[in-house]
C-alpha cells in the first residue's frame, strides 16, 4: 500500500479511537461497520484499530451474557426488560443481535432496533443488529470485534443475542462469560425445540411468558426441564439453575439477572480469566480460518479455474474431491495437481 494511503488509514484509525475513548456513538458505530466489513484494507484498519483499543477491553467488570431461545420465545421483549433494568442501575448497556444474513444483500433481516423501541432510545444503551454473513467465521470474527470496541466505549453489559438456530448459539456461546438460554413453556411437546447440545452449554435457563394463565405452565415447564438437565450433565461443579420469567410485564427478569451473576462468582476471577483466556487462543483460529477462507476467495490463481472447475462439477465430468483439490492447488500454486487429468 502506498505511503499516502497508510497514512491516511492510520488517520481515520486515530479519530476513532479519539471518538470511542469519548464514548462517542457515531465513533462506536463506525468502528463496528469498520470491523464487520470484509474488505482487505477495512480489515486491516480493524486489526490497527483493536491494537490501540486492547488496553480498554476485555477488563473482568465487564459482563459478558450471550442470550439464545426457541424462535418466539421473545428474546427481544425479555432483552429490552433487562436492558432497561440496567440501564436504571447505572450500567452501560451494549446489546448485539447476530442476525440471518440476507441472502441479496448481506445485511441484517431482523433489525432487533425497532423491536426494542424503549432500550434503543436509551442514552446509556447502544444495540447493533450484526449480520452473520453467512460464515460462523464471520460471527466470531464481528462480534468479538465489535465487543471490544464496546467495552473500550465504557459499556460494562455485554449482550448477544443469537437467531437460535443451531450451531451459532455454540459459536456464541464460546465469547461470552455466561450463557442464558430462554425458552417457552408447552410449545407441543414438553422438550420440543431444546436440543442436547444447548443444555450441555446453558449456564442458566429461563422459561419466558411465565405470566397470566401461563404462569402454572412455565412453573411446571421449568421443573421438566430440571429434571432433563440432571439427565445431561450430571453431577457437574455447576448446576445451571431453570426459573422462570415474563419479559414483556418484567416479572423476575431481575432474578435472571441475577442467577447470571451468581454464575459469574462462581467462575470467581481466576475462572473467569482462565476461560477468557481459552477463548481468545479459539478466537485466534476462528480468525485464522476466516482470514483463510478470504484469501481463497480473492486469489488470483483460484479465479482463474473456478468458473472451469464450476462446469465440470456441474456437469459430472469432476467428482468433488478431486475438484476441491484442483481448487486447493491453485491457490497453493502447485501445477503438477492442475495439470492431471
Amino acid at each position: 500500500m502506498p505511503a499516502p494511503d497508510r497514512d491516511r488509514d492510520q488517520e481515520k484509525v486515530d479519530r476513532l479511537v479519539e471518538g470511542i475513548r469519548a464514548q462517542r456513538r457515531a465513533a462506536v458505530s463506525q468502528a463496528i461497520t469498520l470491523v464487520e466489513s470484509s474488505r482487505p484494507q477495512h480489515r486491516a484498519q480493524a486489526r490497527a484499530l483493536l491494537t490501540e483499543l486492547a488496553e480498554e477491553s476485555g477488563g473482568s467488570d465487564v459482563v459478558r451474557v450471550g442470550i439464545s431461545g426457541v424462535p418466539g420465545v421473545g428474546k427481544s421483549t425479555f432483552i429490552e426488560a433487562l436492558g432497561t433494568r440496567l440501564v436504571a442501575e447505572g450500567h452501560k448497556v451494549g446489546v448485539l443481535a447476530v442476525d440471518p444474513s440476507s441472502v441479496r444483500t448481506g445485511g441484517s433481516v431482523l433489525g432487533d432496533k425497532t423491536r426494542m423501541g424503549r432500550l434503543s432510545v436509551e442514552p446509556d444503551a447502544f444495540i447493533r443488529p450484526s449480520p452473520s454473513a453467512g460464515t460462523l467465521g464471520g460471527v466470531a470474527r464481528a462480534t468479538v470485534q465489535a465487543m471490544a470496541v464496546l467495552e473500550a466505549a465504557g459499556y460494562d453489559v455485554i449482550l448477544v443475542e443469537t437467531v437460535g438456530v443451531g450451531q451459532s448459539e455454540v459459536t456464541v456461546a464460546g465469547m461470552v462469560d455466561t450463557f442464558l438460554f430462554l425458552t417457552l413453556a408447552r410449545t407441543g411437546d414438553q422438550l420440543q425445540g431444546i436440543k442436547k447440545g444447548i443444555l450441555e452449554i446453558a449456564d442458566v435457563i429461563a422459561v419466558n411468558k411465565a405470566d397470566g394463565d401461563r404462569e402454572q405452565e412455565a412453573r411446571a415447564a421449568a421443573r421438566d426441564l430440571a429434571g432433563a438437565l440432571r439427565l445431561v450433565r450430571g453431577k457437574s461443579e455447576w448446576a445451571p439453575p431453570v426459573v422462570t420469567c415474563s419479559g414483556l410485564h418484567d416479572v423476575d427478569v431481575d432474578d435472571v439477572w441475577s442467577r447470571v451473576l451468581a454464575h459469574r462468582e462462581h467462575l470467581g476471577t481466576d475462572g473467569l480469566g482462565t476461560k477468557r483466556a481459552e477463548q481468545q487462543l479459539e478466537f485466534t483460529w476462528a480468525m485464522v480460518r476466516d482470514e483463510l477462507d478470504q484469501r481463497l476467495r480473492l486469489s488470483t490463481g483460484v479465479r482463474a479455474v473456478r468458473d472451469e472447475i464450476r462446469d465440470a462439477v456441474l456437469a459430472g465430468e469432476l467428482p468433488a474431491t478431486v475438484a476441491a483439490d484442483r481448487i486447493l492447488a491453485a491457490y497453493d500454486g502447485d501445477p503438477t495437481i492442475l495439470e492431471r487429468p
